[in-house]
């Protein structure tokens, strides 16, 4: 499949990154397979990777539609066992989790597969673990705290979004609304699906909000101020916003065409690498009480907030963003400044959001202006995030944002 990118990529260092050479560590799954059609073909890919007892992790979405019958015949018809559970909700709770590992231990299965969006595969990845290691999640919250072993995992997206199959990352609902965090390159699967075919039926409005969220994953890792910023994750940045800037209309207005499908995955993708190494900040903080709270789907939690942000980092990212306005948007190479190009590009995402229909204010989703200060103060629990951001974020900032959001 040919992945459609409106130009070659150029010289991807930039004026201000001779003084950024600096040591870092570059993370990664290990095997991507890229192919329409690789999943049903899932036994002869990955098969010997999971051994013969697997815990096929999914959504009941999925199982109604049937979209893994063809992975698990190939499973099946090579003598795996597969104990399917498909009862993951949009974020996922601790519960979920906890029911997965207990139907993996019951079948003492030898591999996991995470398909489906970002919430089945977040699930996969936090069960591998615990399988894995017999650790508990409560030691494991947090950056570098999960030690392993795991399980062998295959991770298979079926929306271009989150990125998921290629982060060390898994978010899970703790309670009735705050979410936390497992992060540790133990996570990070064996091997990735990335089948454009899995991708062909998702609805408009799905598209087009995890279309804007891997949008948000690239531009966020691209001006992290995380120490481990690096030309890696710059680079896979800068090609994913030409991807997906120049394929999201397709694939929200001709949701068949399998190569722009294919081209919004690989997108996804490569924003995952990205931010997996150069870790995302504040859109992502303030997104999370949006979802956390009114159960806002992430990718759209993400876009609502998403201009405001920016505008607030500005004064001190300005140059950063006129960097990478042009990849989203070619039409923005010729606007001159960085203050000006950096004011079209957030210019731009507005428009691209009103474009695809989605919604753009907090009172569109039915958020009420009287739950702002509660966010605001429940965003900034979030500093695993905040302290990537490459303004300093304070509760009254964030107030601020989510109300210019409202």
């Amino acid at each position: 499949m040919r992945a459609v990118s409106p130009y070659p990529c150029p010289d991807v260092m930039t004026a201000g990154d001779t003084d950024q050479m600096q040591p870092f560590t570059f993370n990664t799954t290990k095997s991507l397979v890229f192919r329409p059609g690789a999943a049903a073909e899932m036994a002869e890919v990955a098969g010997a990777t999971l051994g013969p007892r697997i815990l096929f992790v999914t959504d009941p979405g999925l199982t109604k539609l049937g979209l893994y019958d063809a992975a698990l015949a190939s499973l099946r018809g090579a003598g795996t066992t597969v104990t399917v559970f498909d009862t993951v909700e949009a974020d996922p709770s601790r519960k979920t989790l906890e029911a997965a590992v207990a139907a993996g231990r019951a079948a003492e299965v030898t591999g996991i597969v995470g398909f489906g969006g970002g919430s089945s595969m977040d699930v996969a990845k936090v069960a591998a673990l615990l399988l894995g290691s017999g650790e508990d999640l409560d030691d494991a919250w947090g950056v570098g705290q999960a030690k392993g072993p795991r399980l062998p995992l295959v991770l298979v997206p079926t929306t271009a979004g989150t990125g998921s199959e290629v982060t060390p990352v898994s978010i899970l609902t703790v309670g009735e609304e705050e979410k936390r965090g497992v992060s540790s390159p133990v996570i990070l699967p064996d091997i990735a699906i990335l089948d454009a075919n899995l991708t062909l039926g998702l609805p408009g409005p799905i598209t087009a909000a995890t279309g804007v969220d891997a949008m948000v994953h690239a531009i966020e890792a691209y001006a992290s101020a995380n120490a481990n910023n690096n030309p890696l994750s710059r680079m896979l940045a800068r090609e994913a916003l030409r991807l997906l800037g120049a394929n999201i209309r397709t694939v929200v207005t001709t949701p068949g065409d399998v190569e722009a499908r294919g081209a919004m995955l690989l997108g996804s993708m490569l924003a995952g690498q990205a931010f997996a190494n150069s870790p995302v900040a504040a859109v992502h903080a303030l997104a999370y009480p949006i979802g956390g709270t009114f159960h806002i789907p992430h990718g759209l939690s993400n876009a609502l907030v998403l201009p405001h942000v920016l505008r607030f980092n500005a004064p001190d990212a300005h140059t950063l963003y006129a960097e990478i306005a042009a990849d989203a948007f070619p039409e923005l190479a010729s606007v001159e400044g960085d203050q000006a190009r950096c004011a079209a590009f957030i210019e731009a995402l507005e428009g691209l959001a009103v474009e695809l229909g989605m919604p753009t204010r907090l009172r569109d989703v039915d958020i009420p202006e009287t739950a702002l200060e509660k966010m605001a103060s429940d965003a900034m629990l979030q500093t695993r995030l905040l302290v990537n951001n490459p303004r300093p974020v304070e509760e009254r900032d964030a107030l601020a944002i989510y109300r210019a959001a409202w």
